[in-house]
């Protein structure tokens, strides 16, 4: 049944190609949910969070970023309530170490634009990632992400 649905998820995507950034996501977390040990697929990264501290952060395969942060308690849980692009908001911002960067796939036009819209400046730092649009995979292990300190209009 899982394979029936994966072959029509990706019939779709070449008929809709927008289609393609929600559908990746959801077959890396499908795929990686398969792993029969927990401990398989944790996955060990480090935060620096607004006051310079480097913190171990686990999350699971196929898991977003965000909710390894969020699990950590780095970023608000109810900054974000979706994992889903359209409820991003300036906290789901975080910045990714060079070296880590390169192996994220890139980014997504809708990704570039939130993050564009969110920094208010028109200029984007090139580490700048949306922690809902990270998907944790064992190749991330060791991660080093920087959460940056909320902007001055998100504070309540």
């Amino acid at each position: 049944m899982a394979i029936s649905s994966l072959q029509k998820l990706a019939s779709q995507i070449t008929k809709n190609p927008s289609a393609a950034l929600f559908s990746r996501a959801l077959i890396t977390r499908s795929s990686a949910s398969t792993s029969a040990k927990v401990s398989d697929r944790l996955v060990k990264l480090f935060a620096v969070d607004p006051d310079g501290i480097k913190r171990q952060v686990v999350g699971l395969s196929g898991q977003t970023l965000l909710k390894a942060l969020t699990n950590q308690g780095l970023i608000d849980p109810d900054s974000h309530r979706l994992e889903e692009i359209d409820a991003c908001s300036a906290e789901c911002e975080v910045h990714i170490a060079q070296e880590w960067l390169e192996k994220l796939p890139p980014p997504t036009y809708d990704e570039q634009y939130v993050l564009r819209r969110n920094s208010r400046s028109r200029v984007m730092n090139k580490h700048s990632r949306l922690g809902c649009q990270v998907v944790l995979t064992p190749e991330l292990q060791g991660m080093v992400v920087a959460v940056p300190e909320p902007k001055p209009w998100d504070i309540p």
